[in-house]
């Protein structure tokens, strides 16, 4: 099955409407919850009064953080983490200060969501407004400080270097000085965040369902939060309707709704809008780059300093994890002898920073990438050619730039062909054709551009994950894991896995995920892990298992354990595949079996761990076409390739549509998405009609090509592949645009590339001033 590509198990629930998302789910007496947040960016809270909307018939509480001694204390770390930097509180609710534009401030429960919408509208905050901080450089240079006893705005800073860059850079024939910018991104998941909260009768625990990425997180902060047994708290995952990261984290209303469940002692509902979504949600990327890069005279890089500054919101909540992600990923797949890079995360009045798709990486690309070609471009070399000229080539595997990761690791890169998949990249795209093509259009209205962007990515950051797989007397095979899905695949990739190692038929192999009482640990869905940690671990379980169905079977046919086969969920005897018992049939069997006395444990069931020792790295392209009309400056993306090496595809159909969604996200940076504040901190894209995304008819078609190149790190040689088309397409889509107009002069220092922004930068170039940064 591994290689395989069968039809996706969960599809057809979703597809005929059966899927179960939080808000399809009900209970008896069920309440609605709703969130009063925060209008001001950055205020002192006078007076909250809620008098007039407890009066509201239909409404059983309204609740200040005065109220609620569960909002006393902040909310906890995920795992008792110590936080890096300085020190710093998020409160659940706001009890005297507000710090962005949808901080919760107090809480309304109604008997339905219409009275509970109606009642929001009654509740009156009077605030006293203090200065906000919108920008990075604002909160650097302010006297304000976002947080009591700090000495700046500064939350912490990540840095690294490789040789003497300074040094370094003196002796290179060029030097590019460039500022990129790289904007706020918001996920936009197709269903916003939901929480169910009750007390279960029979059991007394506490039952929360939450639209996330990691229920342990959740259990384990709810129960630190209303200082519960995590033993207490069952979190339980629907289907998810998209999560793209920000989901990964835990935010105040899962805890709100588990509180109000259990003080009132009702079911509890909360449903965000779309409008909480864009204020409240994590947002991402918004970094801000002064890069140097040197290169010698044949175009190999000599050294790159860079600095950056990193808006992480008004609660660094992620630490040193996504701008880390940004100083190690900013080599990418070329080789750097000299490199420093220093990152300061900057807290300012906006919502608080999430880990989106890719986190910390495709800025660090859009940065490289956009630094090659202006490399190229200085040195009269194509795009391609530079690129060509230092790319980690294959013999120099496993590559060490010299750094280390997160985890505490030295980087050593996977064995990878970077350079043959590169130029499949450009093969897939038609690229010497198309340079043809934009000679003959040069110098007319509607010009051709093409842009090239390459990374090299760490995926399946530990530290493990688990899976149970229990064979049933029935013959079903049950696959229990700690990770839950949100449409990535894994009832059907992770089955594939499990059905190849213990032989059992694929449509035999359930998989189950998502439940704190169906297992008991787990690190959560994010950075590209799953396959990379849970797969090897359903791999190990499975193999485990049917160590035990050999056992039992040579017990009941008769023969050496060595001599049994299990296929298709059929257990027979090598060469006399007549002598057979269906896997079922087995399971029965050792439940009593004495075969199994030496192992302790009764059954075909077994449960293990996979402890990755680090990540693995993946390597990837992506090219686009664009056509620029300079006239009307409107961009539109002609053609587009992408090409991937995820180590070992267990499925891929489905890899394949994990790079094609990932890549239109990042080409949607590129070209139209970005979170807006104006000056007082006011959020300017709170709806779908104010913050672009792209539409099906703004794509081209988008092509896919495999290189696989199996990891040394896991078992399975498995790569990540979930966050990697996100990474370089605004990268690309950036290239390609200056590619079109660079004869105009045209620098591209920050994306989305709008048409907007293209005719400013065209008309300050035509102006003969420098085109706004």
């Amino acid at each position: 099955m591994i290689g395989a590509s069968p039809r996706r198990k969960e599809d057809r629930r979703l597809l005929v409407g059966v899927g179960r998302f939080v808000d399809d789910l009900a209970r008896e007496g069920l309440l609605h919850l709703a969130v009063v947040r925060s209008v001001q960016a950055h205020a002192r809270i006078a007076k909250i009064a809620l008098a007039e909307a407890r009066a509201l018939r239909g409404v059983v509480a309204a609740w200040s953080a005065a109220d609620l001694p569960e909002t006393a204390r902040p909310m906890p770390s995920a795992y008792g983490a110590v936080r890096k930097g300085r020190p710093w509180s998020q409160p659940i609710l706001a009890r005297d200060r507000v710090r962005y534009v949808g901080e919760p401030v107090a809480v309304v429960v109604a008997e339905s969501p219409y009275r509970v919408a109606d009642a929001l509208e009654l509740v009156r905050v009077e605030y006293e407004p203090l200065p906000a901080l919108t920008t990075v450089e604002a909160a650097l240079a302010s006297p304000t400080r976002l947080h009591d006893g700090w000495p700046d705005n500064a939350a912490l800073a990540v840095g690294a270097a490789i040789g003497d860059a300074e040094r370094a850079l003196a002796t290179a024939d060029i030097v590019i000085h460039e500022t990129f910018r790289h904007p706020r991104l918001a996920a936009v998941p197709i269903e916003p965040r939901g929480v169910l909260a009750y007390r279960d009768g029979d059991s007394g625990a506490l039952v929360v369902w939450s639209s996330c990425q990691n229920p342990y997180s959740v259990r384990d902060i709810v129960a630190a939060a209303l200082e519960l047994p995590a033993e207490a708290v069952r979190v339980v995952v629907p289907d998810v309707g998209g999560a793209f990261g920000p989901k990964g984290s835990v935010y105040p209303e899962e805890i709100l709704v588990a509180a109000a469940a259990l003080r009132l002692g009702r079911p509890v509902k909360w449903i965000e809008t779309r409008r909480e979504d864009f204020a409240s949600l994590g947002h991402d990327r918004e970094q801000t780059h002064e890069a140097r890069i040197g290169f010698a005279r044949d175009g190999t890089i000599v050294a790159i300093d860079d600095r950056f500054l990193a808006d992480v919101g008004a609660y660094p909540a992620q630490g040193d994890g996504l701008t880390a992600n940004t100083v190690n990923h900013l080599p990418g797949p070329y080789r750097v002898p000299h490199y420093r890079n220093a990152g300061t995360s900057v807290v300012t009045n906006k919502a608080l920073n999430a880990a989106y798709r890719a986190a910390g990486r495709p800025e660090a690309v859009f940065v490289m990438e956009r630094l090659m070609d202006l490399g190229a471009r200085r040195l009269g070399l194509d795009p391609a050619e530079i690129r060509r000229r230092n790319l980690v080539r294959p013999d120099e595997m496993p590559y060490r730039p010299g750094l280390t990761y997160k985890d505490g690791v030295p980087i050593a890169y996977d064995p990878g062909d970077f350079p043959r998949a590169f130029e499949r990249a450009l093969a897939l795209l038609h690229y010497a054709e198309w340079r043809s093509r934009q000679k003959t259009q040069a110098g007319t209205s509607r010009r051709l551009g093409l842009g090239l962007a390459c990374y090299a990515q760490g995926t399946g950051l530990g530290p493990y994950e688990g899976a149970t797989v229990r064979v049933d007397p029935s013959g079903k095979v049950y696959v229990l894991v700690g990770v839950a899905a949100q449409g990535q695949g894994h009832a059907t990739t992770l089955a594939q896995i499990a059905a190849s190692e213990l032989g059992a038929a694929f449509d035999d192999v359930i998989v189950s995920a998502g439940d704190t009482t169906l297992f008991p640990f787990g690190m959560g869905t994010g950075g590209s892990r799953v396959m990379a940690n849970a797969g090897p671990a359903v791999a190990r379980t499975a193999r485990e298992v049917r160590e035990r169905a050999a056992r039992v079977a040579a017990e009941l046919l008769e023969c050496a354990t060595e001599d049994v086969r299990v296929e298709q969920s059929r257990v027979f005897v090598a060469g006399m595949p007549d002598r057979a018992v269906s896997l079922g049939r087995l399971a029965h069997a050792a439940i009593k079996s004495k075969a199994l006395k030496a192992l302790g444990e009764p059954g075909l069931g077994a449960c293990t761990y996979f402890h990755p020792e680090t990540v693995t790295w993946a390597f990837g392209t992506q090219a686009a076409v664009v056509e620029v009309d300079v006239e009307t400056c409107a961009i539109r993306l002609l053609a587009y390739a992408i090409v991937h090496d995820p180590g070992r595809a267990i499925n891929p159909t489905i890899v394949e549509g994990q790079l094609q969604g990932g890549a239109a996200q990042s080409i949607g940076a590129g070209l139209v998405e970005e979170v807006v504040y104006d000056a007082h901190g006011q959020l300017l894209t709170a709806s779908l009609m104010d913050y672009a995304i792209l539409k099906a008819d703004g794509l081209p078609s988008l092509p896919v090509a495999l290189e696989e190149h199996p990891s040394a790190i896991n078992p399975l040689g498995v790569k990540g592949v979930g966050e990697s088309g996100a990474i370089p397409g605004a990268a690309a889509i950036a290239n390609a645009v200056e590619d079109a107009v660079a004869d105009l002069g045209v620098v591209i220092r920050e994306v989305p590339v709008t048409s907007a922004r293209l005719f400013a930068a065209l008309q300050a170039v035509a102006a003969g001033g420098k085109i706004p940064p």
